[in-house]
């Protein structure tokens, strides 16, 4: 099936309007695809794919690198970069504009970068849903949210959001200044603010709307908040009885059999689109898991799949993520997936910003990725240890990520080995062995291979032998506690005072313990040969 173009800046512009977005010079409207969203970096060198769309996140729209940045991008063939407004339009940076042909754009106060980014990403992945290029529901271009939002605005004459059950933003139609302030407000934020959404709850309003099959009013006098000074219309879109969102309408006057009419047309509409891109998302999300399985798996079909996911010939980055074990109770298996699938999507949108032609998914309860990062100075590893440090830093401890990055490889074997290197450290991460939350092999190898030597050790179902088992049959008898002393005193370098100081115990008593543990053990602790074998017992055959 082909695929349906990705958006040009000129559409951009058009579906999230001036309430985001103002063109400030140049040529918005010039014909052509975004290739991708690329966050720009001052401290490396851009690499950027052609026809790029970049985020000027930090770059200080009234410094005089603008017109330098301007011209540096034109070099890349970018079609335009965001600065965050006001932007200071002097002579030189309108002489840059004109020279590289990158069109500068405006973002507003109150909106963030990140929302910015979301917006755009979900636009620019409508390309890669799959459908024909002819293919359409009710006459628009099927799973175009945005076009059906200007629609149904056009058909109501009125600015409209279409939401999903948690009152989150998925598209929105142009003409939203004609609103208000809380309208404004909830445009920006991709979500309807939680005293709006709370103040309806408590009307009965999302109770009304889901219960019936009929538009719901809401006048700015039952909500009560300065905010709002346009009434909204909301009705649900359903799909049987099923509930998927609604649309929501600002707009003043009586609901008449008209307007009634329409809205109900336009929640079927609406049902249908959000169906289809439901339909498309799952499909191809499922192929590109597919795909990259193959890749990671390096059989046969492995180089056909990174051509078909148009990474062939390029040095990859390997990097697999997962989640920490919950501490106060284990999670109910669907609970845990869904954590898995949102981290998959938040760390996919996260590094295809930076990395626009990288590929995720979830593989085997994992999310892998492959990232073919290109820079200029240093490794691909560290840049990709940068994204990744990065992204756990944002989701914080919303999703308690952990990931891993391998070694950068162009070859199938290369890949496959940088799949495995991943998951050994994915492991020690996983398992709590470090407090790490990003981490290469260099960072783990020795835990790693201490839990490999375990493994060893459970399949040949071997138990401690010599001086351990003999201290470990008296503290069984005595409960003495010399395995736990000689453990501490091992782990402290023979310090005694910082062992006994972990052991809670006074120094005389620890000195007591280990006179016994050489009796009882019959271990010379001045041995260094004996000491590291006790460590290794310790540590393999008996960890604690």
């Amino acid at each position: 099936m082909s695929q349906r173009p990705r958006a040009g800046l000129g559409r951009v512009l058009d579906d999230l309007g001036t309430t985001l977005l103002e063109p400030v010079a140049g040529d918005a409207g010039r014909p052509g695809e975004i290739s991708g969203l690329v966050i720009f970096d001052p401290l490396d060198e851009p690499v950027l794919p052609p026809r790029s769309l970049v985020l000027g996140v930090g770059v200080d729209p009234a410094g005089g690198t603008l017109a330098a940045l301007l011209r540096s991008l034109g070099d890349h063939e970018a079609v335009g970069l965001v600065v965050r407004a006001p932007v200071a339009l002097t002579a030189e940076v309108r002489d840059a504009v004109q020279a590289s042909g990158v069109a500068l754009i405006g973002l507003r106060r109150g909106a963030t970068w990140a929302q910015l980014t979301a917006l755009i990403r979900a636009m620019l992945a409508e390309g890669d849903i799959g459908v024909t290029e002819h293919e359409s529901l009710g006459g628009l271009p099927s799973g175009d949210l945005f076009a059906v939002a200007n629609a149904v605005a056009a058909l109501l004459d009125a600015p409209i959001t279409i939401e999903d059950r948690n009152s989150r933003v998925l598209a929105f139609s142009g003409r939203q200044e004609e609103a208000d302030p809380s309208r404004v407000e909830t445009v920006i934020g991709r979500q309807v603010p939680e005293r709006y959404a709370t103040r309806l709850t408590e009307l009965g309003v999302f109770r009304d709307l889901y219960r019936y099959q009929r538009p719901v009013v809401v006048t700015p006098e039952a909500l009560g908040y300065e905010g709002m000074t346009v009434q909204r219309v909301a009705i649900a879109v359903r799909a049987g009885d099923e509930i998927l969102g609604s649309i929501w309408a600002a707009m003043d006057g009586d609901l008449d059999a008209e307007r009634t009419g329409a809205l109900l047309d336009a929640s079927k509409l609406v049902a249908l689109h959000l169906l289809r891109i439901r339909a498309g998302a799952d499909v191809q999300r499922r192929l590109r898991t597919d795909l990259i399985g193959t890749v990671l798996e390096g059989g046969a079909g492995a180089r056909d799949a990174l051509v078909r996911l148009g990474l062939a010939g390029r040095r990859l980055v390997i990097v697999s993520a997962g989640l920490l074990a919950d501490d106060d109770h284990i999670r109910a298996d669907q609970s845990r997936a869904a954590d898995l699938e949102r981290l998959a999507d938040a760390l996919s949108v996260h590094l295809s910003a930076t990395v626009p032609s990288s590929a995720m998914g979830t593989v085997g309860g994992t999310v892998y990725g492959l990232l073919p990062v290109v820079v200029p100075t240093g490794s691909p590893e560290q840049r990709a240890v940068r994204l990744a440090s990065d992204f756990v830093d944002r989701v914080g401890g919303g999703l308690r990520a952990i990931v891993a990055v391998a070694p950068a490889g162009s070859e199938i074997s290369g890949i496959v080995r940088g799949k495995a290197q991943a998951d050994r450290v994915l492991r020690v991460m996983r398992e709590g062995h470090t407090t790490l939350r990003v981490a290469r092999l260099d960072d783990v190898q020795t835990l790693a291979l201490i839990l490999e030597l375990r493994d060893l050790a459970a399949a040949r179902d071997e138990r401690p032998g010599g001086a351990i088992a003999r201290l470990m049959e008296y503290d069984e008898r005595n409960n003495a506690g010399l395995v736990e002393s000689l453990e501490a005193w091992l782990d402290a370098h023979g310090d005694v005072a910082k062992a006994a100081g972990a052991l809670f115990i006074h120094a005389n008593t620890l000195r007591y313990r280990l006179r016994r543990v050489t009796e009882v053990g019959e271990i010379d602790l001045d041995d260094p040969e004996q000491r590291f074998a006790a460590m290794l017992h310790l540590r393999i055959l008996a960890p604690r």
